[in-house]
């Protein structure tokens, strides 16, 4: 009996989905929940499903390669941004095991910078011979990335940038130009007497500094002074933001808008609808899970900026192993970079 060679279709009646949302998560063409993504992950790999990139770069590559590990650090975080890098991580796996690469995941559970060292040292320990990492700005963790560069180990940063190391390139957003968007689109919205609360995350994420230092210039050139905003830092905390949010709702009534350049969207407009105020605030986020897509299809949410963390999982790998077993600089135009303006209407 001679075995069929496995179909995308094969995957898609094993996973219960169709062909069409098989290919979008083959693709990475728009959103699936997890469990469908879960779902059709497990088929291909039970199925042995190869799409015809995979054959042809496994025919005329996977042979002459020196077997490489590649570590990856992550920071503390949950939810949909650890769920999308993930994925991003796993397909770049999937795309590099036929070339003999193996990849590592570190995953801090502080805000502590000697927890990140740590974990590159174990990372180290393991054999890797490159880096992706996305950690916070501290002086010990870029002097650590500076070391691991002159061992000839080339890091790649994502999502959160370490300029003042010798990294080999980042991936991520323009996060200082996604600030200064949701500043534009803040003061369409609201009277420019009006009073702002911007609520980051942790500022000692490069990202996370940008992004608030791109919202208030640009406030200030359209003519908001920099005392009309109000900045707390909420940690990515739930409970947090849900406090230090419903307590400056308290304290300043003249509170119109509140721009979320941190991820604990939840906290924010639980607070706002414990103020009363829903519908009254205007409110800009950024990144897109279920549950704030749910947010801007009633309301709640005006506007969320999005960026592709898939991505940023998942091109960090893809650069090293190129870099390492090619000698192949990455592209200078980084291709993780789009910026997107969701609302209700275009999701």
């Amino acid at each position: 009996m001679i075995n069929k060679k496995p179909t995308i279709q094969m995957v898609a009646d094993k996973a219960g989905v169709s062909r069409g949302t098989v290919d979008r998560v083959l693709n990475n063409r728009s959103h699936v929940s997890p469990d469908v993504y879960e779902r059709v992950m497990a088929a291909i790999q039970e199925t042995g499903y190869l799409t015809p990139r995979s054959t042809y770069q496994k025919t005329l590559f996977g042979q002459g390669f020196p077997p490489i590990k590649l570590g990856v650090l992550l920071p503390n975080w949950t939810g949909h941004f650890r769920w999308e890098i993930m994925r991003g991580i796993e397909a770049a796996q999937a795309e590099l095991t036929d070339f003999h690469v193996k990849i590592l995941v570190e995953e801090c559970e502080t805000d502590i910078p000697e927890e990140s060292i740590e974990k590159l040292d174990a990372l180290l320990e393991a054999g890797i011979q490159g880096a992706a990492v996305c950690t916070m700005n501290d002086p010990s963790i870029e002097e650590k990335i500076r070391s691991l560069t002159q061992k000839d180990i080339p890091v790649i940063t994502f999502n959160s940038d370490l300029p003042g190391t010798d990294r080999l390139c980042f991936i991520g957003q323009d996060y200082n130009k996604s600030g200064r968007i949701a500043a534009e689109l803040i003061s369409k919205c609201i009277p420019s007497t009006g009073r702002i609360l911007a609520a980051a995350g942790n500022l000692e994420f490069d990202g996370h500094r940008a992004r608030l230092d791109g919202f208030c210039t640009r406030m200030s050139e359209i003519g908001f002074p920099r005392d009309q905003i109000q900045v707390i830092e909420t940690y990515n905390n739930y409970q947090l933001t849900y406090k230090k949010v419903l307590s400056a709702l308290q304290e300043d009534p003249a509170i119109k808008a509140i721009y979320m350049a941190n991820r604990s969207v939840a906290g924010c407009t639980k607070a706002v609808e414990t103020a009363q105020k829903k519908g009254e605030i205007r409110i800009i986020c950024h990144d897109m899970s279920e549950h704030t897509k749910s947010l801007l299809l009633d309301g709640t949410i005006d506007f969320s900026i999005s960026q592709d963390l898939h991505r940023q999982g998942y091109l960090p790998l893809i650069y090293l192993r190129d870099y390492l077993h090619k000698q192949k600089l990455p592209p200078t135009q980084d291709t993780a970079a789009n910026i997107s303006i969701l609302c209700s209407q275009n999701l």
